[in-house]
C-alpha cells in the first residue's frame, strides 16, 4: 500500500523510478540486497518496505515483526551507505512513542517511556531503523531523514479477516455483512480509543515534499492533526460501506494504546498539510476494495 502510493506520486516528477518486488529481492537477506544495491545504484532511496500487521499480527507475530524489520532497515540502509546513495528516507510508526506519551504526540517524546505492549517487537525495529539514520549521519554524514506516518489506510491495504489494520479490517467485515444481511457486526475493543487516520496518497505526497525540502537529524510526524474514536470511526466506515445494521464491540479484544495523535506542527512549518478529507479517503478506499473484489484470483 505505501510502496504503491509512493510510485504514484512519483510518476508525476521527473525522476527515473526504480522499485523491486518481493519476489525478485528478499531484503532480510543481506546478500541479496547489497547485490541488487551494487547494480541498481539508486541515488535516492524511499524505505517504505515492511512487515505490518494489526494489533492481532503484532502481538502473535513477535519474533517475525521485530528479526524481519530489523534485517530490512539494517540491510537497505548499510547498502545505501555504501553504494553513496545522495539520500535516504525512512518510514516508521506512529507506534514508536510511548504508550502514555503526552498527546498529541511529539517527535522529541521517543524513547521517554514503556511502549504498548501488544506491538512493543515492531516498534523496537522501528526505533532501531530511526536511530540507524541517526547513527550513519552523526558518523558519515549521510543525508538519511526518517519520518512518522500516522495510520494509513487506502487502495492496495491488507484485508486479512484476523492480520490486518483496523481501517482495512472494519471495510471487509461491514461488507460482508451487508451482502449477508448480518444484523449485528463486532467491532474488536470497547470503541473508546482514539485514532489519527490519513490516506496514503496524502502519506506519499508529504513524503516527497520532505525529501525535496528537509534534511534535519530531527523525526517529523506526518498525520492530519485529527484524530477519532473507534467507536465513532466504525459508524462512518458503515456508512460508507452501506450497512444499516447494528454495531456491537468484542471487550474481549485488546484496545491497544489508549490515544495516537500526532504534533504535525514541525510538518505544517515546513509547507505541507493533508487534504483528503477522511470521508472522502474511505469512499475511494471502499471503491478500490470492491474492485479488487472483481478481479479473479490468479
Amino acid at each position: 500500500m505505501v510502496g504503491a502510493a509512493i510510485a504514484r506520486r512519483l510518476a508525476r516528477e521527473d525522476v527515473n523510478l526504480v522499485t523491486v518486488d518481493r519476489r525478485e529481492v528478499d531484503l532480510c537477506n543481506q546478500v541479496a540486497v547489497f547485490d541488487w544495491f551494487a547494480t541498481a545504484r539508486p541515488q535516492v532511496i524511499f524505505l517504505a518496505a515492511a512487515k505490518v500487521g494489526g494489533i492481532v499480527a503484532n502481538n502473535t507475530l513477535r519474533a517475525e515483526f521485530i528479526y524481519d524489520n530489523i534485517a530490512i532497515a539494517a540491510n537497505v540502509i548499510h547498502a545505501a551507505h555504501v553504494n553513496r546513495a545522495e539520500k535516504l528516507m525512512f518510514l516508521g510508526s506512529s507506534c514508536i512513542y510511548p504508550k502514555f506519551a503526552p498527546q498529541p504526540l511529539r517527535e522529541d517524546t521517543v524513547l521517554t517511556g514503556p511502549l504498548e505492549p501488544t506491538n512493543e517487537p515492531y516498534a523496537i525495529a522501528k526505533i532501531a531503523g530511526i536511530k540507524m539514520a541517526e547513527a550513519y549521519r552523526c558518523q558519515y554524514g549521510r543525508d538519511f531523514i526518517s519520518v512518522m506516518p500516522t495510520n494509513l489506510y487506502g487502495p492496495g491495504d491488507n484485508y486479512h479477516p484476523e492480520m490486518s489494520h483496523v481501517v482495512a479490517a472494519l471495510i471487509r467485515r461491514f461488507h460482508e455483512a451487508k451482502l449477508s444481511g448480518a444484523k449485528s457486526v463486532a467491532v474488536w475493543g470497547t470503541g473508546t480509543p482514539r485514532r489519527e487516520f490519513l490516506y496514503v496518497d496524502d502519506m506519499a505526497d508529504a513524503c516527497v515534499h520532505l525529501m525535496k525540502t528537509y534534511s534535519g537529524a530531527d523525526l517529523i510526524n506526518i498525520g492530519t492533526g485529527e484524530d477519532i474514536a473507534i467507536a465513532e470511526f466504525a459508524r462512518v466506515v458503515a456508512e460508507i460501506v452501506g450497512y444499516r445494521g447494528e454495531i456491537s464491540f468484542d471487550t474481549s479484544r485488546p484496545d491497544g494504546t489508549p490515544r495516537k495523535l500526532l504534533d504535525v506542527g514541525r510538518l505544517t512549518k515546513l509547507g505541507w498539510r493533508a487534504t483528503t478529507s477522511l470521508h472522502d479517503g474511505l469512499k475511494r478506499t471502499y471503491d478500490a476494495y470492491q474492485a479488487g473484489l472483481a478481479v479473479p484470483a490468479q
